[in-house]
């Protein structure tokens, strides 16, 4: 049980997939309820030039990462522009169209040989630099999502009477997509671009049948989050599999339990006396 802390790797790893796992979880039941997990998963595909370009001159991954979301935006704002093309299928295009440009970049003769870690991620090699931004990610999006709690609940619950409540729904759903691709951008740099996406959307499927408010499936997903990116870690070490696939099997198995498991029931209310 102790041999992933006893090396400087394994410590790295653990702290890392512990502070992505919980953000990228509680963040995840809010992508859930708003639809936007086909929105979660095309942004985290579509990063893929961005990231060979950042290996390729050799700068970090996660500026890599903003441009290729940047660029995925805009392809996919000029393209809906078309009426007749519609979001979605402007969606699908520029996804499949940057997916297919990161291929073509890494099979270039001056790629460094690091294909897999882009698509597949590699907890075990994450720096210093890269936890401490895994931990302001997980402090500033955490104090965003306490700030903002009330707002995204009355959107989700309430869209249509949100407004009479003083909440401007573009705003919110803004400051939820800016957030998303905060965790996106710094979560490839550990799952990669093709596994990011099961940090975000397997905590709150796995909970989402054993809580009865917003705040509790928050930090539900977020304990689901950390716990399986430990158990991934765990398994990495025992089973020699690479860290970021037992890290993504492991939020999978945690969604298809907690799926499967009975629903929590609430308990009634006993009635005062007198």
């Amino acid at each position: 049980m102790l041999e992933p802390l006893q090396s400087g790797i394994g410590r790295h790893a653990l702290a890392d997939v512990i502070l992505l796992g919980a953000i990228a979880g509680a963040v995840g039941f809010w992508v859930v309820s708003y639809g936007l997990s086909y929105g979660a998963e095309s942004l985290s595909h579509g990063l893929l030039p961005g990231l060979v370009g950042a290996a390729l001159i050799g700068a970090p991954l996660v500026s890599g990462a903003l441009a290729g979301a940047v660029a995925t935006a805009l392809l996919i704002a000029i393209a809906a522009r078309d009426e007749r093309i519609g979001f979605e299928v402007a969606t699908a295009v520029a996804v499949t169209a940057m997916l297919g440009l990161g291929a073509l970049l890494a099979l270039a003769p001056s790629t460094p040989q690091r294909l897999a870690e882009l698509l597949f991620g590699d907890p075990l090699s994450v720096t210093n630099g890269d936890i401490a931004l895994a931990a302001g990610l997980a402090l500033v999006g955490g104090a965003i999502l306490v700030v903002l709690q009330r707002p995204f609940a009355a959107l989700v619950f309430d869209p249509v009477g949100t407004p009479a409540l003083g909440v401007a729904p573009g705003a919110v759903r803004t400051a939820l997509a800016l957030l998303l691709a905060a965790v996106v951008c710094v979560a490839v740099q550990s799952l990669g671009s093709l596994l990011a996406l099961a940090a975000i959307v397997a905590p709150p499927l796995a909970v989402r049948r054993h809580v009865h408010s917003t705040a509790q499936a928050v930090g539900a997903g977020a304990a689901v989050g950390a716990l399986a990116g430990i158990v991934g870690i765990y398994a990495s070490f025992k089973l020699d599999m690479a860290a970021g696939a037992a890290v993504a099997l492991a939020l999978c198995a945690a969604a298809a339990v907690g799926s499967a498991s009975p629903a929590r029931r609430r308990e009634p209310r006993r009635a005062r006396a007198g």
